[in-house]
């Protein structure tokens, strides 16, 4: 085990800073971060690239050229050690020559799993580990949830009124937060690699799943739809932009051939999923799909029945909450469709984290308790 030094933490956090970054757009991969230092001087940094390729520490070694011989590289997620698309990180920092490498978190993924970091020792070099890992291991939960429960990280993500209401009873929904707000959930979208919703609110909302902030706007997250009877109207914004980005629809095992061949003739990618019922998805084995497919981070934001069948299969990790400070009354529609509960016992269960104010409106996070 290596010696930590004061300046460790500080320069660990630079590389979480060129990390996060990367959310929601290096999908298969994590997103990473690596800043090389010598002499108490930064002559290297990189972060993961979009798509997952060329790697944080291949960027930064790329940057600091000869250098990079006996200097520290700080790296937010173990170097990886196995051969992909890309030759080992580990190896390449050992060829480069680097005296210490200070690692903030081990890399669940079981081709790496502390290979990388004995490959380093091996090699003489000192290894740090643990410098700033809660945050690591929170910047990568999406990629940490899909090595480990098989699925990506799902947050949900709603905005009500403050008694829940997301909607009139005539279906009026806009706008019931304010622009600040909604500025802030296409943030969240931008850091997510997919956008979920019902068929029920693309014929409803017909929304565009885009994230319309300046410098968020070049890679769209993938839209995905749950539409067991393939309803998606083909009039859609979501079905016009199919062309030109990806948009998924999760349907369920049997569907029409004529209207999936139509739809996939527009663009989209049409994926059944398996069930007990021919006309029911399984949404826990949908998001096993999802993950062997290279998603890592998924935001649903509705409709109501959809955020309820997710809250109900134990499937949600994360929930954002926003509330505008206005009242609807009970015939507007809930932001969570009933489920028939029967005892408190069996409700989902949420902590807070997280509540600050947006303008008029409130933000609340929560993790799964």
């Amino acid at each position: 085990m290596g010696t930590t030094t004061t300046n460790d933490p500080v320069h660990m956090l630079a590389a979480l800073s060129l990390a996060s970054r990367g959310l929601g757009r290096t999908w298969p991969n994590p997103t990473v971060g690596c800043v090389i230092v010598k002499d108490g001087r930064v002559i290297g940094r990189g972060r993961t690239q979009d798509g997952g390729r060329p790697h944080a520490e291949t960027q930064a070694l790329a940057m600091a050229g000869d250098l990079a011989k006996g200097a520290t590289a700080y790296v937010t997620l173990e170097p990886c050690s196995h051969h992909g698309q890309t030759p080992p990180c580990a190896d390449a920092l050992i060829t480069a020559g680097v005296a210490r490498v200070v690692v903030a978190a081990s890399d669940p993924d079981p081709r790496v799993s502390g290979q990388g970091l004995e490959r380093l020792r091996q090699a003489g070099i000192e290894v740090v580990t643990g410098i700033m890992e809660p945050a690591a291991t929170e910047m990568n939960a999406g990629f940490f949830s899909a090595k480990t429960l098989g699925r990506p990280l799902i947050t949900v993500k709603i905005a009500s009124t403050l008694d829940g209401r997301i909607a009139t009873k005539d279906g009026h929904s806009k706008w019931i937060t304010g622009p600040q707000a909604r500025a802030w959930g296409h943030r969240i979208r931008s850091q997510n690699d997919a956008v979920l919703v019902g068929s029920r609110t693309v014929i409803s909302d017909d929304p565009d799943l885009t994230c319309r902030l300046p410098g968020l706007d070049d890679r769209p997250p993938v839209s995905i739809v749950v539409d067991g009877w393939l309803n998606i109207p083909n009039i859609s914004k979501l079905v016009k932009a199919a062309a030109h980005r990806p948009v998924w629809v999760l349907t369920n095992g049997k569907p029409d051939l004529k209207r999936v061949a139509e739809l996939e003739g527009l663009g989209l990618k049409i994926i059944p999923v398996a069930s007990e019922l021919d006309r029911a998805i399984d949404l826990p084995l949908a998001m096993t799909m999802l993950g062997q497919m290279g998603l890592t981070r998924i935001m649903v934001e509705g409709g109501s029945r959809v955020v309820a069948t997710f809250m109900y299969a134990d499937l949600v990790d994360r929930l954002v909450w926003f509330r505008a400070p206005s009242i609807m009354g009970g015939d507007g529609l809930a932001a969570v469709q009933p489920v028939g509960v029967a005892l408190l016992e069996v409700m989902p269960k949420f902590q807070l984290v997280d509540l600050c104010r947006i303008d008029g409106d409130v933000m609340e996070s929560y993790t799964k308790a």
